[in-house]
């Protein structure tokens, strides 16, 4: 698989995100996928995707750097959205916030088998602190 292949494919999976398109989601994701050292599978993957548009209603995933070296990808997600009560331990309790996911992905074919992820916690918490000076 090209590089350009592999980037189209992703991007197409980030639309299948936007789209909240969850029938879709096996299209993109291997039955057997690991995130962050864990495998959860498909339906984990789709279930916590599903809590995150819950607790999010206006999340939205925005590429901001894409890398792509087959069988990887590397991308800069950006969102800028309002989570309801407790987001990654912080009260946001409806406060709009911007952040910022680092993360990897390995693909098998054209499936994603693993994701390494970490969250801009930092930034959210400096946010937050701005909003109770």
């Amino acid at each position: 698989m090209t590089r350009t292949d592999l980037s189209d494919i992703y991007r197409d999976y980030i639309a299948c995100l936007n789209e909240q398109d969850w029938p879709k989601l096996g299209q993109f994701v291997h039955d057997e996928a690991i995130h962050n050292g864990r495998r959860i599978g498909l339906s984990g993957y789709r279930e916590m995707l599903e809590k995150d548009f819950e607790e999010i209603p206006d999340l939205y995933f925005n590429i901001q750097m894409l890398v792509s070296d087959p069988p990887y990808i590397a991308s800069r997600l950006g969102f800028d959205c309002t989570p309801r009560g407790t987001f990654l331990g912080l009260d946001v309790n409806g406060k709009r916030v911007s952040f910022a996911e680092n993360v990897f992905y390995e693909f098998r074919g054209e499936k994603i088998v693993q994701v390494w992820s970490v969250i801009d916690k930092a930034a959210i918490e400096a946010q937050l602190d701005g909003f109770r000076a």
